[in-house]
């Protein structure tokens, strides 16, 4: 009978510590895209100066937010969305309005896709 109540113990532990997983990752990546839509905006107004800005803030949020995900997450992901970081702060820097606004859309998509693909769902499990 302990056995059963230890094994039922750690099933609600592990289930309870996804759940607190998927919150986490959901509520960071809108975080995240709160920024990139700012960064998003000012590029589109070319307002340069406020731009770069605004991805020094969304980079320093990154590096905040992003020190716990390689603990759930697949590393590719996380070495992907560091890679675009680096990509638009250069096309920002060169006044790429094109450039810059294609590598806001790939970074806002690829941060989105993490909870989701992390989520307990059917369509995951199966």
């Amino acid at each position: 009978m302990r056995l059963l109540a230890g094994l039922f113990v750690m099933i609600v532990l592990v289930l309870a510590f996804g759940l607190w997983t998927s919150h986490a990752l959901d509520k960071a990546s809108q975080e995240l895209t709160g920024n990139i839509k700012q960064v998003t905006q000012e590029v589109q107004q070319d307002n340069w100066q406020e731009a770069n800005k605004h991805v020094e803030e969304l980079e320093q949020k990154w590096e905040k937010i992003g020190t716990w995900w390689p603990m759930v997450l697949d590393h590719q992901e996380i070495d992907n969305i560091e890679f675009a970081l680096a990509k638009l702060k250069e096309y920002i820097a060169t006044k790429d309005n094109v450039m810059s606004l294609a590598q806001l859309s790939e970074l806002k998509l690829m941060i989105l896709h993490l909870p989701e693909k992390e989520a307990l769902t059917l369509k995951n499990i199966l």
